[in-house]
């Protein structure tokens, strides 16, 4: 009697124990698989930035450049002293038997005659002879004289040689002393021709055959009178 009461409670006592364990293995696999359930490797989330107030001033984002202006000349050139400054530097830069100034005048007065026609016994204004457009150019640059034929100008004119004669206002004589030009430079001389009217030739060909000689006015004493024609 005694033993089956003992067997019966060791009985009670072993399902008890086998109860009680399977429930909390069944409760640990409930928690490991609850807790398995989420991702090992799942990236924490950025930490979040702190809030900055906006300042007041926009910030700069484009570069300020200062540009200067140039200045502009007081006085504005006028369209004649600039013509004066281009004809001055092509003439000033010649070899010239004068001084700039006189040089200056005369360039201007043989280029404002240019192409006019040819008249025999003419000081102009509006046609020359050879001599008449040498004295009518020479009395607009201020070197005086009275109107004399090729031939008077030849005998009251001083005598130059070498490099002298090529000096731009040097008078070159030619056909035996019937005929006068101005020279403009080693190449060629300025005159009133009887088929072109008033330009200029070249020394070399034609007339380098027909040349007499050279002589220059002189600018500071006024020329004898001599009245041939």
């Amino acid at each position: 009697m005694k033993l089956k009461k003992a067997i019966c409670l060791s009985a009670c006592t072993a399902s008890f124990i086998f109860s009680f364990t399977a429930g909390a293995n069944a409760q640990r696999e409930r928690v490991v698989r609850t807790t398995s359930s989420q991702p090992t490797n799942q990236p924490s989330p950025p930490p979040a930035r702190p809030h900055t107030t906006s300042s007041s001033r926009p910030t700069l984002v484009n570069q300020i450049f200062v540009v200067k202006s140039q200045s502009k000349p007081l006085v504005e050139k006028t369209a004649s002293v600039k013509s004066t400054a281009t004809v001055a530097a092509s003439t000033l830069g010649r070899r010239s038997a004068f001084s700039s100034s006189t040089t200056l005048l005369l360039d201007q007065a043989i280029k404002s005659r240019y192409g006019l026609p040819y008249r025999l016994g003419s000081t102009g204004p509006n046609a020359y002879d050879c001599s008449g457009f040498v004295w009518s150019t020479f009395q607009e640059a201020g070197i005086k004289f009275s109107r004399q034929s090729a031939r008077s100008l030849w005998a009251v004119s001083t005598p130059v040689d070498g490099d002298e004669r090529y000096k731009f206002g040097t008078l070159v004589f030619l056909n035996g002393l019937g005929h006068v030009g101005v020279v403009a430079d080693e190449n060629g001389f300025y005159h009133a021709s009887s088929s072109k009217g008033v330009t200029y030739s070249p020394f070399k060909g034609y007339w380098e055959r027909r040349i007499v000689g050279f002589r220059r006015m002189n600018a500071d004493k006024p020329v004898i009178d001599i009245d041939e024609r």
